[in-house]
């Protein structure tokens, strides 16, 4: 280092950029900071993220508004000509327009019967809680009504009104209704709910692709929803099975129904019959619990009253005929 005097006893100096002894005014930023200044802000990103979206949508909606009006502007000149192909047209749009009412309708008659056992069920529960006789006596109407014109519950109803005027004490009347008429649909559905538990542990076992086979049982569970809902009344159609399917989702959820089963299928598979059968096997037992686990709730969901006399259908009950249908197979 050099150093030169001038007048005022201070002079220009030469030194090292990397001494230690230099303090610079100038504030230098850190890591984070210059990290931070070469990302974009999240209001940045989003948006950029926003903008891609509105660009997509805007795309599609163009899209879908030209395949629509291209198919308009087809009906139209197919309707307005004269020949063969206008007839043709005009038959073929009138037959759309007559099934989709018709599908509309029977969407519609679905969710009022539905809604129709639902109604009688709270009204049943409320005869049972309050004592209502008169109540009792109008749901257990509506119940016969209901099941009017069903030929295999013919027998069934004309002894439920033969017996109707012995009935007393409040609540037997509601009883007589759950042993003479609900009796025999509940072996019914318990013979659906077996079977369609058979069917989807068979083709999970089965099926050589997960895909195949969750989509079969997804299938075979909404078959089962509105069998059982029929069985009982309901009728529904597409919409309706998937209301249903979402009453019955919400039961379970709200019964823990998931975990019992999973609890329940662990202690029969958990002595030693694992051992013995194979891992695609149990895993098929195992979804048919679960699909007899579901048909068990589609049940006490769509049953127009309450278990009273009768033993409910329970998981437990028809679990040991798929082990051993599962072990037999093995």
């Amino acid at each position: 280092m050099t150093e030169t005097e001038t007048p005022g006893g201070r002079g220009p100096r030469v030194f090292a950029p990397d001494d230690p002894n230099i303090v610079s005014d100038i504030a230098h930023p850190t890591d984070e900071e210059l990290s931070a200044i070469g990302e974009p802000s999240p209001a940045a990103k989003a948006r950029g993220a926003s903008v891609g979206g509105l660009f997509v949508s805007a795309v599609t909606a163009l899209v879908g508004l030209s395949l629509a009006v291209s198919f308009a502007s087809f009906v139209s000149a197919a309707l307005a000509r004269e020949d063969w192909i206008g007839w043709t047209a005009t038959s073929l749009v009138i037959v759309a327009a007559g099934s989709g009412l018709v599908i509309v309708g029977r969407e519609l008659i679905g969710l009022l019967r539905l809604r129709r056992l639902a109604r009688l069920k709270r009204d049943a529960d409320a005869a049972l809680r309050t004592k209502d006789t008169a109540l009792e006596r109008k749901t257990v109407a509506a119940l016969s009504a209901t099941f009017r014109g069903r030929r295999d519950l013919a027998w069934n109803l004309a002894r439920l009104r033969d017996h109707a005027g012995d009935v007393r004490d409040p609540g037997d009347l509601l009883r007589l209704a759950d042993r003479e008429v609900l009796a025999p649909l509940d072996a019914s559905a318990r013979r659906l709910v077996l079977k369609s538990a058979k069917r989807v542990s068979v083709v999970t076992a089965m099926s050589p692709m997960v895909w195949v086979a969750m989509g079969y049982v997804m299938v075979e569970n909404l078959r089962l929803l509105r069998g059982l809902a029929t069985l009982y009344g309901g009728r529904p159609g597409g919409l309706g099975a998937l209301r249903l399917a979402r009453m019955v989702l919400t039961h379970l959820v709200a019964t823990g129904g998931v975990a019992m089963t999973d609890d329940l299928l662990g202690q029969f598979l958990g002595q030693d019959l694992l051992r013995r059968l194979s891992r695609r096997l149990g895993e098929g037992v195992f979804n048919g619990a679960l699909t007899a686990r579901i048909g068990t709730a589609a049940i006490e969901v769509t049953r127009p009253i309450p278990f009273l006399d009768t033993e409910p259908i329970r998981v437990r009950d028809l679990l040991p005929e798929l082990l051993r249908r599962g072990a037999a197979k093995d």
